[in-house]
């Protein structure tokens, strides 16, 4: 056998390798422990009202509670993941118990010293499958464990401690700069602070650590996806992440970006954190809770199951990968969010790469797209990390 044709046949073992491993990660974890998605964003596209019916992915469930804050009629969450679900439900039950302060202290700060008897007060509102996974999981609020904030925990979270608890060891003052950073006034001090720690955030290791597959699949990120980013953009998926990360840090204000906040420090504070932890925002979270609804399974198979004429749909990212995927799948689910829609029905999708490429040809032709919108709007989003942002509306 020749030399140089091993390489190209262990390519393909990698790549199984890697799906594998992705596979395996996602069916046994919870993923997201925060969502990964700027409602301020949502909340121009959707324009939310009394009349709003919501199809969405539940991720974290942050978002679904935000968009309650609009009034809507009804809103579906939904998540093949069942631990994502279990994550909402548990912010519904605190929320349900009208203690500020103590849901504060879970999902605000991260941990609670009381963490088990606070869930012993609301275990009996939770679905079976919530229970089975929080009596296994709720030490993951433990102010003495290791990672001492929920927030590390969950894959997303696992990747978050991992990487700076690497970067903060290998440069201690690193973590310093980065409380600056957070801490800054202007656009001006970000970019001050950010040169100061850029060039040692961005050093061998972490160029190295960015292409490990393992630390994309902790992020939630596919091995599709990972291609789009390598295919479409100068730099590859190194040049992308460090692009996303300094145009985050030095062009957008710091001062309410709680996503970035809640994985650099492992908390949020009263002033930056998502909607859904703001004490002004409980009475009317509280009185919409049963508008509210998780549903364990695929989008297809809700849609099979409670057909319906909704108004919205929130895709995060999940079609990207679906098109490499499995697209007969894509297709379906195409087919049937179009059948329980109606003309002016809005559509909100993410995805890793520049364009329109995974939406099959014939189903953009029944939609509406806004570019001129998204990509001004994409620019502003706190997150910062999707390759593109696009919103459509049903045309027939």
């Amino acid at each position: 056998m020749p030399q140089d044709s091993q390489p190209s046949k262990a390519i393909p073992k990698l790549k199984a390798a890697h799906d594998m491993l992705f596979r395996h990660v996602h069916g046994s974890n919870l993923i997201y422990n925060c969502a990964w998605e700027d409602p301020r964003i949502d909340r121009e596209l959707l324009q939310l009202n009394h009349e709003s019916s919501v199809v969405m992915i539940t991720s974290a469930g942050c978002n679904a509670l935000d968009y309650l804050l609009d009034d809507p009629v009804q809103i579906h969450a939904i998540d093949v993941n069942h631990r994502q679900n279990a994550l909402l439900e548990l912010k519904m039950a605190l929320i349900a118990r009208n203690a500020f302060e103590d849901l504060f202290e879970m999902f605000g700060i991260g941990s609670h010293t009381d963490y088990s008897a606070i869930y012993s007060s609301v275990r009996a509102h939770l679905s079976e499958s919530a229970k089975s996974f929080w009596d296994r999981r709720i030490s993951f609020f433990n102010p003495k464990s290791l990672k001492k904030s929920f927030y590390y925990h969950g894959t997303s979270g696992l990747a978050a401690w991992v990487m700076g608890n690497a970067l903060f060891r290998l440069r201690p003052n690193i973590k310093n700069f980065a409380v600056c950073l957070l801490d800054a006034a202007s656009l001006e001090e970000q970019t001050q602070a950010y040169e100061l720690i850029e060039s040692e955030i961005w050093g061998k290791f972490s160029n190295w650590l960015i292409r490990q597959p393992a630390l994309m699949t902790l992020l939630g990120v596919p091995r599709p996806q990972i291609k789009l980013i390598e295919d479409s953009y100068p730099g590859g998926l190194t040049g992308y992440v460090k692009d996303k990360l300094k145009h985050v840090m030095t062009e957008l204000p710091i001062e309410d970006n709680y996503f970035w906040r809640v994985y650099i420090t492992g908390s949020y504070t009263l002033h930056c954190c998502p909607n859904y932890l703001r004490r002004e925002n409980q009475d009317k979270l509280r009185q919409r809770l049963d508008r509210l609804k998780p549903y364990t399974g695929t989008l297809a198979n809700f849609l099979h199951e409670n057909p319906g004429c909704y108004s919205h749909y929130v895709l995060l990212d999940h079609q990207d990968w679906l098109a490499w995927n499995d697209p007969v799948a894509l297709r379906e689910e195409w087919d049937l969010i179009l059948a329980n829609s109606r003309p002016g029905t809005r559509i909100l999708m993410r995805s890793a790469g520049m364009d329109l490429s995974f939406v099959p040809d014939e189903i953009r032709a029944r939609l509406r797209f806004q570019p001129e919108r998204t990509e001004a709007l994409h620019r502003l989003d706190r997150v910062g990390t999707y390759g593109s942002t696009h919103f459509a509306e049903v045309i027939a």
